[in-house]
């Protein structure tokens, strides 16, 4: 649930209705054809021409997926925009990530994403398998971000599959020397570097860490994938490099709110949070929005089939 309140007094209270004794993570779910949706904060697409793929939805950023028999096929989990807002606007972009990367054949494990206004579909590749994208002859130049060094590339694509159907657009290719499976990737370090070179980043449509395999087979398995979008950013994308400070926005953990209950406090397993175990037992807080907006989300879980309690109550009125 994710609203925008225009108040001047927030309190979220957490109830669970029944006693339980633990919390169970809710099951991955695997897909095997072509599908978007959201899960657990996050935005993902599986998407081929022709082939056999799966894809397993693991929490928030992270998931696994295996190909093989494939013309072209991605997958990929990350932030959706709405094409309104320049990356200058939006904020620094920062993904952390870890993958498990075996690829047999052609495939690239990348960021990857599309603006438009112009239309761009850009990688900043990490790793790839048999064959070192995009095949140009020469790079536009190189930059460092992040302690790497990228060879930086632009390309056209005629008449091919993108956001808007088959047209012709520009690709903008950032990849790495020498490959790596993890570290962060300070996405708005290349943005900047690329218009340095004349490339012109538009308005973003999509941040996502993808895995993309291009007639070959082979599998991946992110076991980390975290973005975070705002802020500023601390790092250089150029030759000189630098270190990007990731933006955490005003998030409030459960840990840090009012917890009351007999048998109600933290855990640790088997995800760090806070346990309510009894009836009336609760997690809250209050915040002051003042004149301004606020967003928030929230999520909780039971362990059985009974339901979880969220209380909304603005300016002591229960929602």
């Amino acid at each position: 649930m994710q609203k925008k309140f225009l108040v001047a007094l927030l309190t979220i209270a957490l109830c669970i209705q029944v006693a339980l004794p633990s919390f169970n993570v809710l099951a991955a779910r695997t897909i095997y054809d072509n599908e978007t949706g959201t899960q657990d904060g996050y935005n993902f697409e599986l998407w081929k021409d022709y082939g056999t793929t799966s894809m397993t939805l693991n929490e928030a950023g992270t998931f696994s997926c295996q190909w093989s028999n494939i013309g072209n096929a991605l997958f990929r989990k990350g932030v959706k925009f709405d094409s309104t807002k320049t990356y200058q606007q939006i904020g620094n972009i920062n993904i952390e990530y870890g993958c498990d990367y075996k690829p047999n054949g052609n495939s690239y494990l990348c960021v990857y994403g599309w603006t438009e206004d112009p239309l761009v579909e850009y990688y900043i590749v990490e790793s790839w398998g048999t064959w070192r994208p995009p095949g140009a002859d020469r790079a536009k130049g190189q930059i460092t971000v992040d302690g790497g060094t990228y060879d930086v590339y632009e390309t056209t694509r005629v008449n091919q599959p993108s956001i808007h159907g088959n047209t012709t657009f520009q690709q903008y290719w950032s990849v790495r020397t020498s490959k790596r499976t993890s570290g962060t990737i300070s996405v708005s370090e290349h943005f900047k570097a690329w218009e340095r070179m004349g490339m012109k980043c538009g308005k973003l449509y999509e941040a996502a860490l993808n895995v993309e395999g291009y007639q070959s087979s082979g599998s991946a398995n992110v076991y980390k994938n975290i973005v975070t979008v705002g802020g500023n950013s601390n790092s250089g994308g150029n030759t000189s490099g630098g270190n990007t400070t990731p933006a955490t926005g005003n998030k409030i953990e459960c840990e840090d709110m009012t917890v009351s209950g007999q048998y109600a406090g933290g855990i640790n397993n088997p995800f760090d949070g806070v346990a309510l175990y009894a009836n009336d037992e609760s997690c809250s807080f209050t915040y002051d929005f003042k004149s301004d907006t606020g967003d928030f989300t929230l999520r909780g879980c039971s362990n059985n089939s009974n339901m979880a309690k969220v209380d909304l109550i603005i300016g002591g009125e229960n929602k």
